[in-house]
């Protein structure tokens, strides 16, 4: 009976022991990482969707009517200013030009041969002035035909690359008609709309710092190697948008940039008293962000929260947060709302200074 409840007591000491154990175990583990979120000034790189354009972009079309007789050139060629390409057949526009020189020869002979009997009064000085007339009237003829000659030769009016020939040789093209479009790369516009608070910041940053210099993102995730400048703004903001349209401008000496290409403008955006917190402190349901707040009684509530920029290992929140509050930053995927917690507090400073990113 002794040993018994020995045994029995024996027995009762190592439940209770491992009891405790197992409930210190459970209080080391559930004591969660807090901090608050960061106040300060800093600056973040946003990116515009941007439409690329050549600084000129024109349509070549057929000033006369006619044969396409020549295409001197190829697609994607480059060509220089005054470079023929284009020949509509120019025999019927060779004849007119023949007739008006011959009609104004006609009328110099006449006036010619009409002076000296108006000096002699023998013909009026009207007659002799109708003449005249009729020569000036023969020689804008002539000039006229000599122009629509001209417009069967069609030339570069610039330095640039040839787009798609629609047409092929031999074709009839109409007064009008679209023959080819050219581009001039050697430098390209970058189009792209910014919010009301964006542009705001931006005309501050330009007074205190000058022109902007900005990056093109390409379509393959690449940043184009010849940094920008952002020249000019719109009038107005878009009211349906609440944007304003800014335009940069990209050097583009190896031609990479074509006319039409799609990419991203990459600006620096400078932001005052922006609210900060890493993004390890927040966690996604349904493409909407949330954190967890530390209530004054250690409980934790789930709140969901604006992103205002995006940089690596933090957040920029334009709303949902204020700088006073203090949000679990580990263990985000371990509490459910109304859970009380114990925590260690850890200074905001410290937690931003041991990510990649440090706010400027």
């Amino acid at each position: 009976m002794k040993k018994l409840l020995m045994f029995m007591s024996l027995c009762a000491i190592v439940c209770y022991t491992s009891c405790k154990s197992k409930q210190a175990e459970k209080e080391e583990t559930t004591k969660f990482s807090v901090t608050s979120p960061v106040k300060m000034d800093t600056s973040v790189t946003k990116e515009y969707v941007s439409q690329i354009r050549s600084v000129r972009n024109i349509e070549i079309r057929a000033q006369e009517r006619g044969y396409l007789q020549k295409i001197f050139v190829d697609e994607g060629q480059f060509v220089k200013a005054g470079q023929l390409l284009f020949k509509i057949m120019p025999k019927v526009y060779e004849a007119e030009m023949q007739k008006a020189q011959a009609e104004a020869e006609v009328a110099a002979i006449e006036v010619q041969n009409t002076k000296p009997l108006a000096e002699r009064n023998v013909v009026s000085k009207n007659e002799l002035a109708m003449a005249n007339a009729k020569l000036n009237k023969a020689k804008a003829e002539l000039a006229l035909a000599k122009v629509h000659v001209g417009f069967t030769d069609i030339r570069a009016p610039f330095d640039g690359i040839i787009d798609r020939l629609p047409l092929k040789l031999g074709s009839l093209v109409d007064e009008g008609e679209l023959l080819t479009s050219l581009s001039d790369n050697s430098q390209m516009f970058a189009y792209f709309n910014v919010s009301e608070p964006e542009y705001l910041s931006y005309e501050e940053s330009v007074k205190s710092k000058g022109k902007v210099n900005v990056n093109l993102l390409m379509a393959n995730n690449e940043v184009f190697k010849s940094p920008g400048v952002v020249e000019t703004i719109e009038s107005e903001f878009n009211n349906e948008t609440g944007n304003i349209a800014f335009r940069a401008k990209f050097p583009n000496p190896d031609r990479l940039l074509r006319h039409g290409e799609t990419g991203k403008v990459l600006m620096s955006v400078a932001l005052k008293d922006a609210i900060i917190i890493p993004q390890k402190a927040t966690y996604e349901i349904q493409d909407k962000k949330y954190v967890f707040v530390v209530d004054k009684n250690n409980v934790v509530k789930s709140r969901e929260i604006t992103i205002g920029a995006e940089m690596p290992d933090l957040y920029v929140i334009s709303n949902g947060l204020s700088a006073d509050e203090k949000i679990l930053l580990e263990g985000v995927q371990k509490v459910r709302d109304n859970d009380k917690i114990t925590y260690d507090y850890e200074e905001p400073k410290e937690v931003i200074s041991h990510l990649r990113l440090k706010a400027e």
